[in-house]
């Protein structure tokens, strides 16, 4: 996987393992790296490496990790035009982070708004065959751009370069302080409708909900009656974030959420839409929210029962569960789809319910053929202190390398058996 090996055959240090796995663009190694040794010297190198090529996502997982791109020189990185032209927002957002933004002008970010939008207006496409004069085949590939979302990227005539321009555009709009309208803001994200996760839908959504202002939350609740779903999606998306971000101690959208989104439960028809407003709901400790989303337990989609699974536990974790909301999840614990499955069993994990048949369901699912789905049920016994979950979990065996999922579910087992032998055998301070 491309780690530096010396004369023994051995990694010879954690500094060339991880430009090793940098310059191969190896993603997972790299993370692997940075999370089984912290005190690892030389990010800022490897990060103007992950930044020279190309490797957003990489930059990315390095500042996590704390690396500081203040402390590279301008010359160790790419030109700010050249990560506009990337059309990675992962790679632009990088070279911007932290208090390396002080050394770009105004009139640079001015110049990187300019080239994002001529991108975003002109079309990848048509700008890659004008800049090659190539008229060939485009390829064109879906990519992960960062942690959460993804774009698509095009190759002509030597050239690659993905579609995150109109992420870019609304990110640097957003450092230079420009108010850009809901309406332009929505078509921009409605260009990539249909695209899972797309950065620059992710992007719009984030922003107009962050400004948390009256404005912006009637012209997204203006579109619960629009006859396109993704017109519908996007008001949907806008209103469950402006209301989840919104800190301040007067928590003014909660009610007219709870309103908006109880009676859009009712008729809406598109099951990705109707997802997101059950998700909606479920972020609201609210009687009449819990029982618009259990009416769609049976639902045919299981975008939709995962989005209940998903539900029963949110605002309600300081007690136990309704009588349906458990007969709900108890229900979808068995569900046909394994997303639905592992989503209950995470749910049922999280509550606080002593009632046998929660602890007893997730033993069952123990021998689910999934192995998401017997890891989460391993995390709610060990949660539960029960000792179901040690043999459960030593044939699961160890977590897979890098995944911090596994480690997490894992993880709760060891700390059951601490509390479990410590409890048996307490310190001689304590008898």
């Amino acid at each position: 996987m491309g780690v530096g090996m010396g004369a023994g055959g051995a990694v010879e240090d954690s500094e060339s393992a991880l430009m090793s796995a940098v310059r191969a663009g190896d993603t997972d190694l790299v993370r692997i790296l940075l999370h089984e040794d912290r005190d690892l010297d030389g990010l800022e190198t490897a990060f103007c490496l992950a930044i020279r090529m190309r490797a957003g996502r990489i930059a990315q997982l390095l500042l996590q990790y704390g690396a500081d791109p203040g402390e590279s020189r301008r010359e160790d990185l790419l030109p700010l035009s050249e990560a506009v032209d990337s059309g990675s927002p992962a790679l632009f957002e990088a070279l911007l982070g932290h208090e390396a933004r002080s050394r770009y002008t105004e009139s640079e970010l001015l110049e990187a708004r300019d080239r994002a939008r001529h991108w975003q207006v002109t079309g990848v496409e048509a700008e890659l065959r004008r800049r090659t004069g190539s008229r060939d085949g485009i390829v064109r590939t879906p990519v992960q751009d960062d942690e959460y979302t993804s774009a698509d990227e095009f190759s002509l005539g030597g050239m690659t370069v993905r579609d995150g321009h109109g992420a870019i555009l609304t990110h640097v709009e957003e450092l230079l302080r420009i108010r850009t309208s809901f309406e332009d803001l929505m078509e921009r994200a409605l260009a990539h409708a249909g695209q899972d996760h797309h950065t620059t839908w992710s992007a719009v959504t984030i922003l107009l909900a962050g400004r948390c202002d009256q404005v912006t939350w009637s012209a997204a609740a203006a579109l619960r009656t629009d006859p396109d779903p993704f017109h519908r999606l996007f008001g949907a998306e806008v209103l469950r974030l402006t209301h989840l971000f919104d800190s301040s101690d007067e928590d003014a959208f909660a009610g007219p959420a709870v309103d908006v989104f109880t009676d859009w439960s009712t008729e809406e028809t598109a099951p990705s839409v109707l997802a997101e407003v059950l998700v909606a709901l479920g972020e609201h400790e609210d009687l009449r929210a819990q029982a618009s989303l259990l009416r769609h337990v049976g639902h045919p989609d299981a975008r939709v029962r995962c989005a209940v699974a998903q539900g029963c536990i949110s605002g309600w974790r300081s007690s136990p569960f309704s009588g349906d909301a458990r007969t709900a999840l108890l229900r979808l614990m068995t569900d046909l789809d394994p997303v639905v499955r592992k989503t209950a069993c995470h749910t049922m994990a999280g509550g606080r319910d002593d009632d046998p048949a929660c602890a007893d369901a997730l033993a069952a699912a123990l021998d689910d053929p999934e192995r998401p789905v017997r890891l989460a049920a391993v995390h709610g016994l060990a949660l539960r202190d029960d000792e179901r979950c040690v043999e459960a979990a030593r044939r699961l065996g160890p977590p897979q390398r890098g995944s911090l999922e596994e480690e997490f579910y894992l993880g709760e087992v060891w700390r059951y058996e601490w509390r479990r032998d410590h409890r048996s055998h307490p310190s001689p301070t304590t008898q």
